[in-house]
């Protein structure tokens, strides 16, 4: 589930699909992922679809032929996104062998939308002068360049979930104050998840997952800050239990320990800032004054002579 190819990195399963039950797709929407690398988040989207009891011959057609689109640049996750598709069962997989970002975003129109967008893009890369000109905010940075691509293909009323770097929310060079403008304004970020370290296996980035609905500014941004209680790693991945109180708080945008809101009144209307310290959770120790912590290195030091004294008294 984890991987790496030239600043890829592999979604985990438990958290595709806790993004998918907070997304909740209906048959009859067409989903897409437009840095699909193995189609992880498609092949999840269909099982959790396909999964529905009682699905008429109609349902199941659409699902196979007419729900699942995605777009990947690499050859070989191209292959495996094709081949990861067809054995979990969706017979005629659409996914085209392209590089998204080439496609400027003035050229996308109604009728090449979609209701859902579920992706994991690059971050990381740098993308060439050429291809930022096909997009209205300049930017090397290929995830910001992506999230813009998926707001604009998203269909008012469209619903997106997207892991992206967790500097995106307070980053402030004017790419990232631009975008964070443009998705606040343009859609309603109504939940931010914020993972732990290790979430994604070798990517030493901590990363955040945003969920917005296309069509109306947004009013209040629900937070929820994952803490599995473990340090996350190769033997001890992300694990479906892991999310259930965050899939359950978020239907209600419940105040926790773990999570809390913020009215989009309350949101620097200059840098758009949207890094929120938890105002719920533990709270810092006091600094303590330079005197007490010389008072205790004092006191250390005494009762380090007395010790060392009997230890020399047994010599």
């Amino acid at each position: 589930n984890a991987g790496r190819n030239g600043g890829e990195y592999y979604t985990p399963r438990p958290l595709i699909r806790a993004m998918i039950k907070v997304v909740n797709p209906q048959i009859g929407q067409r989903i897409y992922d437009g840095a699909v690398g193995s189609a992880g988040f498609l092949c999840e989207a269909f099982d959790y679809l396909s999964s529905q009891p009682n699905l008429t011959t109609r349902q199941q057609e659409t699902l196979q032929k007419h729900t699942f689109y995605g777009k990947e640049k690499k050859s070989l996750a191209y292959v495996i996104a094709i081949m990861n598709m067809i054995l979990h069962g969706i017979e005629a997989p659409n996914i085209i062998h392209t590089n998204t970002l080439t496609e400027n975003l003035s050229d996308i129109q109604d009728k090449d939308r979609f209701d859902i967008v579920l992706a994991n893009p690059p971050f990381g890369g740098k993308e060439r002068k050429e291809v930022q000109q096909n997009f209205p905010i300049k930017t090397g940075e290929t995830a910001f360049l992506f999230l813009q691509h998926f707001i604009k293909i998203l269909r008012a009323g469209g619903h997106g979930a997207v892991v992206i770097k967790n500097t995106f929310l307070s980053n402030s060079d004017n790419a990232s104050v631009s975008l964070r403008k443009l998705l606040l304004e343009s859609c309603n970020l109504h939940t931010v998840l914020d993972c732990p370290s290790g979430t994604f296996q070798g990517a030493g980035v901590k990363t955040v997952v945003l969920f917005f609905t296309k069509g109306a500014p947004t009013r209040k941004v629900w937070y929820y800050q994952l803490d599995p209680g473990r340090n996350m790693g190769k033997t001890n991945p992300l694990a479906d239990t892991d999310l259930a109180e965050f899939i359950e708080l978020q239907k209600t945008f419940a105040d926790s320990p773990k999570s809390w809101s913020v009215n989009a009144t309350d949101i620097d209307q200059a840098s758009y800032d949207l890094s929120v310290k938890n105002p719920n959770g533990a709270q810092d120790a006091a600094f303590r004054s330079p005197q007490e912590i010389l008072g205790e290195i004092a006191a250390l030091d005494a009762e380090s002579a007395q010790v060392l004294a009997v230890i020399r008294g047994l010599l």
